[in-house]
């Protein structure tokens, strides 16, 4: 279905089309052209719906949409890069029923659709400021981020719910990259003249797993792996990717100091590891107070309670708490399948999402 016959969604036709523009839109984090294009169509839509447009910022050579306050009290956080490269849906929008699909609808453009709609009608000490690489580790927005979020009453985070629940507790991440040296030989006749990388990098993949800890949540997960040149050589190198996770800040920097301890089990063999530290943990003591609030003002709307639940994923909205923000996160879509290609949206959540974004930022700025 396409916006030509959404007309059936009665009132939520302006939303939807302004959804697919922005889905069209498409913004993987590392192409820099299609974020410029993002922002610049999301300015347009905010001209249209609120009357003012929003600034284009550059911030560390990245283009940041910024609608509001320029010192706000109440910041809603978002981000419009997505992890899919172009051409990765097709169909690239659409609808069945309730469900909408398309690439970053859930993860995360729904929400920011969603948070600029709860903005008509908003007076007050309130911004939307919406990054491009937070789906690479905000490394250019983080500052922006906790500046903001310092002098912010609060701040509320436009990422996916889990099954409608907001999330007051996020794992901190870390992520590192073993870089393993060694010496080609031909596999065949002399593989014992050569230092074999995939061998080297197999030990620290099983090294890797020692590390976690199911008390804290900690999880220390072997991602991606290269390795090998041809069939019939004696690796000379591996590449091995690290996503490290908990809810724990001290566990972060245990698995840190450990992982930088690694030494190779053949001492022939060379490692490098580089990497580190990225989101600290998002804590429930960041959280609880704008939750409970949240849940009076949806039981004054009259929805049904929100519930809350703390996740593995991070989000912006620890370097928020980090900051010493007041911090409400899984505050956008309703849905499911972030990041992969079952990716959707409940189209009957939108404008309830926002209605009560909508009360609960006067509710905040009263």
């Amino acid at each position: 279905m396409t916006s030509a016959n959404t007309a059936e969604y009665g009132r939520l036709t302006p939303m939807l089309a302004a959804l697919e523009a922005l889905v069209r839109c498409e913004s993987p984090s590392d192409d820099l052209d299609a974020c410029h294009q993002v922002v610049q169509l999301a300015s347009d839509i905010a001209t249209r719906h609120l009357g003012v447009p929003a600034q284009i910022k550059n911030i560390e050579g990245r283009p940041v949409f910024w609608w509001g306050a320029e010192k706000p009290e109440i910041l809603l956080l978002a981000h419009l890069d997505t992890v899919w490269p172009r051409g990765s849906f097709n169909p690239i929008w659409e609808i069945k029923g309730d469900v909408l699909r398309g690439p970053g609808t859930f993860d995360m453009k729904a929400g920011f659709i969603q948070a600029l709609y709860a903005l008509k009608g908003i007076e007050g000490s309130v911004a939307l400021v919406a990054t491009t690489d937070e789906e690479t580790g905000s490394h250019a927005s983080r500052n922006l981020i906790k500046e903001l979020s310092q002098q912010a009453k609060a701040v509320l985070v436009l990422e996916a719910s889990l099954d409608g629940k907001v999330k007051t507790g996020r794992k901190g991440t870390a992520m590192y990259q073993i870089k393993v040296t060694g010496l080609a030989a031909h596999a065949g006749l002399e593989p014992e003249k050569g230092v074999n990388a995939t061998t080297e990098i197999a030990h620290a993949i099983l090294a890797m797993s020692k590390l976690e800890s199911a008390e804290h949540g900690t999880t220390v997960v072997p991602t991606l792996l290269q390795s090998g040149t041809t069939t019939n050589t004696v690796p000379d190198s591996a590449i091995l990717d690290i996503d490290a996770r908990s809810f724990s800040q001290a566990e972060l920097e245990r698995v840190d100091r450990e992982i930088r301890k690694l030494q190779p089990a053949n001492p022939a063999a060379k490692l490098e590891i580089t990497g580190g530290l990225n989101r600290p943990p998002l804590q429930p003591s960041s959280t609880k107070a704008l939750y409970e609030r949240a849940e009076k003002v949806a039981a004054a709307i009259g929805m049904k309670p929100l519930g809350s639940a703390e996740v593995g994923g991070a989000s912006d909205g620890n370097f928020a708490a980090a900051a010493g923000a007041q911090v409400l996160d899984g505050l956008g879509a309703v849905g499911g399948g972030a990041h992969a290609a079952t990716e959707w949206v409940s189209i009957s959540a939108l404008q309830e999402r926002s209605d009560f974004l909508h009360a609960f930022i006067k509710d905040l700025l009263s």
